[in-house]
């Protein structure tokens, strides 16, 4: 049976409940949007204590928002990678560099919002490192593959039937982009090519962005061509 995929947007990002053999939740929003994860889960059937991780793809505000919140209602297990956990443990808010003109005018715009954005830190449970790490003792058929670049600690999640979610390694849809493409924020745009080739090689197909539509492994090609 292959693995239930729920996507549930929190407060303008794609998150993904995942359910196999177990349950775990993929990134956690922005802040305040935990009663809106429980109504979701409850049109899904899923119960909150079921979920037994929630998986950070990477530290940005719009992703660890509402992590305590949705912690303490699912009695879930936080995986954050070592170079973001700051973020989340000391609730700070930091804006990614635009790599793009678009990417540019909104980072001068979050910055100037940043210092009005708070939301509560919370205990990272499980720290991630740059090796890869089985989700196999959480019932997921797929892995965690550290994938730097947008941040210093960005890692996808990859199934072993090539769907991966990949946090902001990709973007497909206004307000980010008008079509699929690499993100217009990036830490390092380079290192993110090079993690892209990785996670293909490691054969992604479809790739689920935090923001915007899926889209195919063939369309990531092309736009790193």
């Amino acid at each position: 049976m292959a693995t239930r995929i729920l996507s549930m947007p929190l407060g303008g990002t794609n998150c993904f409940v995942l359910q196999d053999r177990g349950t775990i939740l993929i990134d956690a929003g922005g802040p305040k949007q935990a009663a809106k994860f429980r109504k979701g889960l409850g049109k899904a059937s899923i119960r909150p204590e079921a979920i037994k991780l929630i998986l950070i793809t990477h530290g940005h505000f719009d992703h660890i928002g509402s992590a305590r919140e949705i912690q303490e209602m699912t009695g879930a297990q936080i995986a954050m990678h070592e170079a973001d956990k700051d973020n989340l443990e000391k609730g700070l808010v930091r804006v990614p560099p635009g790599v793009t003109g678009w990417g540019k005018a909104l980072n001068k715009v979050l910055s100037l919002l940043a210092p009005m954005i708070r939301f509560p830190s919370s205990e990272v449970h499980v720290v991630l490192t740059d090796e890869e790490m089985s989700l196999e003792a959480y019932g997921i058929p797929g892995r965690v593959i550290p994938t730097p670049g947008h941040s210093a600690g960005s890692v996808s999640v990859l199934l072993d039937t090539g769907e991966a979610f990949v946090g902001d390694m990709a973007m497909n849809g206004l307000p980010m982009r008008l079509g699929p493409g690499l993100p217009i924020f990036a830490v390092d745009l380079p290192r993110l090519k090079e993690s892209w080739k990785a996670l293909l090689d490691r054969g992604a197909k479809t790739i689920y962005p935090s923001h915007g539509k899926p889209l195919s492994a063939e369309a990531m090609r092309k736009a790193l061509a």
